[in-house]
């Protein structure tokens, strides 16, 4: 089981994490340290300031000068004792407070949610001081979001990964579908082809009258699968045909093998509804839904087909008064190997969807179901 696990996909995704987390943790103690180093900066340029006003020399006031002038990145407002901005400040943008009367308000708050400020105490009695709030450098905050912008990157490598993995798996599965349907095609040809001599062998002897018709209708069927399964995979001709009477030879068809406990019903807005369409494979949708809608009902029930033509698409719609679909199950119905079934793959449906949205570029979908009631099923055809 662990080894089944542990492969070289999640190696590679562990070294991520592992990577991920090292430059997290690492910016953060980077920005700590230059947080601290920057309130140190913030306090030596309060001490200059507090130099300049009381300076009784010349040689610390060119220091005081110097340290003041050497701040260049570190945004700071000057406020009274009780908080009331004097007008003094760095490194912040002139023109927006110009524009925008509260915007230096506005800045100090923010410098105040993240630093507690450093006063200067000017007079003892009466209680004068300055205080100075400073915000951070840009290069506090690059090293502050640089592991958000880290992520990003690589949430975005591991979607690009993952979606060129799913592209690829999607590829594989199609070709060993298309392989697959091709060999069973091929497999099914020869013998085929030898039942159809000797079905007209049987032709010729006169015992063989009503035996021979049968025979001979079960080949052609055979005949019709072979060329079915042999278009998959391969782009197949597509052929104007009237939907209506195309749907129509299909429901006669599965009629004639449904029994008597079984109506069947076709409602269609004309009998002239084009669609170009590939007979072969468009008649094993089809047939696929309607054997369907018969495991579904167990053989008693009613199966209603109702087909409409709008602007740019035409509705088929198939339902049956069968058990219905659970809405877990909604959404797998349409999965390879995916049945209720006690017998069968699984691969109706599969096959059903591809072959209305790789070779039609349709729709199908279940439109509608409710247990013990009955099921759905919409397929959209362009016009």
């Amino acid at each position: 089981m662990i080894q089944q696990w542990f492969n070289w996909r999640t190696a590679l995704a562990f070294i991520a994490i592992c990577i991920v987390s090292g430059t997290i943790f690492y910016s953060q103690y980077l920005a700590k340290k230059i947080a601290k180093e920057e309130r140190q900066n913030v306090e030596a340029w309060v001490e200059a300031q507090k130099t300049i006003l009381h300076a009784s020399d010349s040689s610390s006031l060119n220091l005081a000068v110097k340290i003041s002038s050497d701040n260049n990145s570190i945004p700071i407002i000057e406020t009274n004792e009780k908080d009331s901005i004097t007008g003094n400040y760095v490194n912040i943008d002139s023109s927006k407070v110009k524009s925008d009367r509260t915007y230096l308000a506005q800045k100090l708050k923010e410098f105040g949610q993240k630093n507690k400020p450093i006063i200067l105490i000017l007079k003892e009695s009466p209680y004068t001081a300055n205080k100075y709030y400073y915000g951070e450098s840009v290069l506090l905050k690059e090293v502050e979001y640089y592991p958000l912008v880290q992520l990003l990157i690589v949430a975005l490598f591991i979607a690009v990964v993952f979606i060129a993995q799913r592209i690829d798996y999607q590829s594989t599965q199609n070709q060993v579908w298309a392989g697959m349907a091709k060999e069973t095609a091929h497999q099914l040809g020869t013998p085929v082809t030898s039942l159809q001599g000797w079905v007209e062998m049987l032709k010729e002897i006169k015992e063989n009258e009503k035996i021979a018709p049968e025979i001979e209708k079960d080949v052609n069927r055979l005949l019709l699968i072979t060329d079915r399964f042999g278009k998959i995979g391969s782009l197949p001709q597509l052929e104007e045909k009237n939907i209506s009477s195309q749907v129509q030879l299909m429901v006669d068809y599965i009629k004639r093998r449904a029994g008597s406990h079984v109506e069947f019903s076709v409602h269609t807005q004309s009998e002239n509804i084009l669609a170009e369409i590939s007979p072969p494979l468009f008649d094993w949708v089809i047939e696929n839904l309607l054997k369907n809608a018969l495991d579904a009902m167990e053989g008693t029930g009613n199966i209603h087909i109702n087909i409409e033509e709008h602007a740019a698409h035409i509705f088929i719609d198939v339902s049956d008064s069968g058990k219905g679909i659970s809405k877990k199950n909604v959404s797998k119905v349409f999965k390879p190997g995916f049945t209720t079934k006690k017998r069968g793959w699984g691969l109706g449906l599969t096959l059903t969807k591809r072959i209305i949205e790789q070779y039609h570029k349709g729709q199908i979908f279940v439109k509608h179901s409710e247990q013990n009631k009955g099921t759905t099923f919409r397929i959209v055809l362009n016009k």
